[in-house]
């Protein structure tokens, strides 16, 4: 391992520098995007989906969501330096420009255009929806208080195009996971911007957390309470067995576990628990695989 970064700062000396603007090396965010993808995929194909699909959307999840964190950072570039979690990310510091931003982020573009290509017509003509939403959300935290908002809707968007490459439609029933995502992504983003909260307020970028203020841990654990009701609907309605429940159950105290962590709002503590988020949709991705494969 050592030999081969020391030849990778030899011919390419900004390897390392891409590798954090695609945050290769923190994987968190890609999981948070890849277990509601599942979440899709399994309920669309009533258990183990086809494996060009789980592929594809594998693959589709760890490029789409390189090419937001992309474009998030060509968006704050300016502002990233006075931020201290952000202040030695490569565009803010200069190792790689504006223009090497865009680039990487029309190539991921592409290349997540092309694995959507190896779908349906339905699905390609969702994707477009879903790119708009990704090259959006990262400006708009200059002009709502709600990008967490945005972010749940692009993070979600996955839900629907998923489904609709392994099923070929989309009913009603998807709307309710749909939502779940939505409400649980401006959840955890909510718990993510209040690391930041004070730099943002100095700097003038709005969040959630700041719109929220005092009542920020009571919006986030009503957030998390409309999650579990959104996913005990989809239960009822789907006829999901008791192990799906269970799994809802086993998430629910999960966030309880995270609202009573961050209830001091420190900030260490708001990022360690939201670097603990993903648990939950991996627990409710287990209860769907569990319920069809015993079914």
């Amino acid at each position: 391992m050592l030999w081969l970064t020391t030849h990778l700062d030899r011919v390419w000396p900004t390897w390392l520098d891409w590798v954090q603007l695609l945050r290769l090396d923190k994987p968190i965010g890609t999981l948070l995007l890849l277990w509601p993808t599942y979440w899709a995929l399994w309920l669309a194909a009533e258990g183990m989906p086809g494996w060009q699909n789980l592929i594809i959307f594998t693959l589709g999840v760890i490029v789409m969501r390189s090419a937001g964190c992309v474009i998030n950072d060509y968006a704050d570039r300016h502002v990233d330096g006075h931020v201290k979690r952000t202040q030695h990310r490569p565009l803010a510091t200069g190792r790689l420009s504006a223009k090497h931003a865009l680039i990487g982020f029309s190539v991921l573009c592409t290349m997540a255009f092309v694995l959507v290509l190896l779908t349906n017509p339905l699905t390609m003509a969702l994707s477009l929806i879903g790119l708009v939403l990704a090259a959006i959300y990262p400006f708009m935290k200059r002009h709502t208080h709600l990008p967490q908002l945005f972010l749940g809707a692009a993070f979600s968007w996955s839900i629907p195009m998923a489904y609709a490459a392994e099923s070929n439609e989309l009913p009603a029933t998807l709307w309710l996971l749909y939502a779940a995502n939505l409400a649980w992504t401006v959840a955890y983003d909510t718990i993510y911007a209040m690391v930041d909260r004070d730099d943002d307020i100095h700097i003038g970028v709005k969040s959630t957390a700041i719109l929220f203020g005092d009542l920020d841990v009571f919006m986030i654990a009503l957030l998390y309470a409309l999650t579990i009701v959104c996913l005990w609907l989809l239960g009822g309605q789907l006829s999901l067995s008791g192990w799906y429940a269970v799994a809802c159950l086993l998430g629910a105290l999960f966030m309880a576990w995270q609202v009573w962590q961050i209830r001091q709002r420190q900030r260490d503590t708001c990022f360690r628990v939201f670097r603990a988020s993903h648990w939950f949709g991996c627990i409710v991705w287990l209860g769907f695989i569990v319920h069809y494969t015993t079914a």
